[in-house]
């Protein structure tokens, strides 16, 4: 069954002053290294501002990376209120198989609330000890990295407590997260695509991290949150959950970053930021859902920035004031060019002559290695071929395009570059693809990983047949290239 839209509007009827959002685009646009994908911005429940900087699209899930935590919060919101565990058990005590192995007193005092709010002791970051600590079980190697400080007295952003606390859902419901989200979530919002969620070796969908879903789905999911939990007039969340999940239990000033990021000092939830305005999920590289109870708006972004706190200085600068308490006059004229400024939304593509100058030939089907030996950027990138014609049309004259096939692993990965612009392809996964020739001896591409916040720069050099990869932004989760992208479901 397809979900109902959501209702959308013009800017002016819900009280938002369309130049203020164009005036975000412009500031955008002047900023260097702010890439945004899609925009999502609701005001009093409608849609006002939605677009796609091609070539991604609406339908296509995107990795929210670290906004899945959001997600796992809410996962343990229902876990709480069907009675299956409490916010004050011990986390030991549903894990008892490792009891004999903890015998740090911090460690066994750590309670599901202090792993829910990022409060379990610990001054750092755990994630590489503790997975390094136990590969097979990751619960059992964080929780025998001793807390410097007692629990709940300090906070640090600390990837292991959010895995712990989706550990926990997932023992005591016998389920991965998205399927146990699903009935409860996932459907009575009306997200109707996979929400796959990347797993991790010890069997988990991680928790974390790995989610991927539509910049609508997290726009939903946001309105959810500020409609108190329920949803089209029926309460999904708990009575007193957003409340409880949107106040700060813990102070994060100085804790996160450098003074400068004055949005990650304001304390931190249950699996939510506060911010200067409201709070918020986010994740890496500018996956962001701002719920906004004051101004009655839910902001979206997916993106691919180390910029984040310029990101949401731009809101606060130009959206934020742009929302008014009543309608404003209509019909207006930013209203309409708002609308046609969305319709032209699109990713510059990557610079280069659809051929070489001299001797197609000599590219036909030359293997490429790693200058200098490895691929720093991606180490099981071994090799890579550049082929002209594609499905027999064409030659290397632009008119068939080429084809490079990269080598990783033992395992081969074929993508399609056209003669100009970006060549998008569903299969072997979900790329957009351009480039071309900066001299008769050099091959210049970019793919992007379009469920991903991800791009790869690769130049080729005839002279010597060797071949520079580097990504725009680092993946995370390390994957092959033929893993960049959103998980099928969840695993039986």
């Amino acid at each position: 069954m397809t979900a109902r839209p959501l209702p959308s509007s013009t800017p002016a009827a819900q009280g938002v002053d369309a130049t203020g959002v164009l005036a975000f685009l412009d500031a955008v646009e002047a900023e260097p290294d702010l890439e945004l994908h899609s925009l999502m911005i609701l005001r009093h429940g409608h849609v006002v501002t939605a677009g796609w900087w091609s070539p991604y699209t609406r339908e296509r899930p995107h990795l929210l990376y670290s906004l899945s935590k959001s997600f796992t919060g809410t996962a343990a919101a229902f876990a709480l209120a069907d009675g299956l565990f409490g916010l004050d058990d011990e986390v030991l005590a549903h894990f008892p198989e490792f009891e004999a192995d903890i015998t740090d007193p911090r460690s066994r005092a750590i309670r599901v609330r202090h792993v829910a709010t990022m409060s379990s002791g610990h001054l750092a970051e755990t994630v590489d000890d503790a997975y390094r600590t136990d590969p097979a079980e990751p619960v059992r190697g964080f929780l025998l990295q001793p807390p410097q400080r007692d629990p709940g007295t300090v906070f640090a952003y600390n990837q292991p407590t959010t895995y712990t606390l989706g550990a926990i859902v997932q023992k005591r419901t016998g389920q991965p997260l998205s399927r146990y989200l699903r009935p409860r979530l996932f459907d009575p919002l009306g997200i109707d695509e996979a929400a796959g969620w990347l797993w991790d070796g010890a069997g988990r969908e991680l928790g974390f991290s790995g989610l991927h879903l539509t910049t609508e789905s997290v726009a939903r999911f946001g309105e959810l949150y500020l409609r108190d939990g329920v949803w089209q007039g029926r309460r999904l969340l708990p009575e007193g959950w957003v409340a409880e999940a949107g106040r700060a239990h813990v102070p994060t000033a100085s804790r996160m970053f450098d003074s400068g990021s004055p949005d990650w000092d304001q304390g931190y939830g249950i699996q939510f930021w506060r911010s200067r305005h409201g709070y918020r999920g986010d994740g890496a590289y500018g996956q962001f859902c701002l719920v906004l109870p004051e101004q009655d708006a839910v902001i979206v972004t997916t993106a691919a920035t180390e910029r984040m706190q310029t990101l949401l200085d731009l809101f606060w600068q130009h959206v934020l004031p742009a929302f008014h308490p009543a309608p404003l006059p209509g019909p207006s004229d930013a209203d309409a060019a708002l609308a046609h400024r969305l319709t032209g939304l699109a990713l510059p593509p990557a610079t280069g002559k659809p051929a070489p100058p001299e001797r197609p030939e000599d590219w036909a089907a030359v293997p490429f290695t790693p200058h200098g030996g490895v691929c720093a950027a991606q180490p099981g990138l071994t090799g890579l071929e550049v082929t002209p014609g594609a499905g027999g049309a064409g030659g290397g004259d632009g008119t068939g395009g080429w084809t490079v096939t990269f080598t990783e692993n033992g395992h081969r990965l074929a993508l399609r570059l056209g003669a100009g612009g970006w060549t998008v392809a569903e299969e072997p996964l979900p790329v957009a693809v351009s480039g071309g020739w900066t001299g008769s001896g050099t091959l210049a591409f970019e793919v992007l990983f379009l469920e991903t916040p991800h791009r790869l720069v690769v130049t080729c050099s005839l002279a010597d047949r060797t071949f520079t990869a580097d990504w725009r932004h680092t993946p995370l989760h390390h994957p092959p290239l033929g893993l960049l992208r959103a998980p099928v479901g969840p695993r039986a």
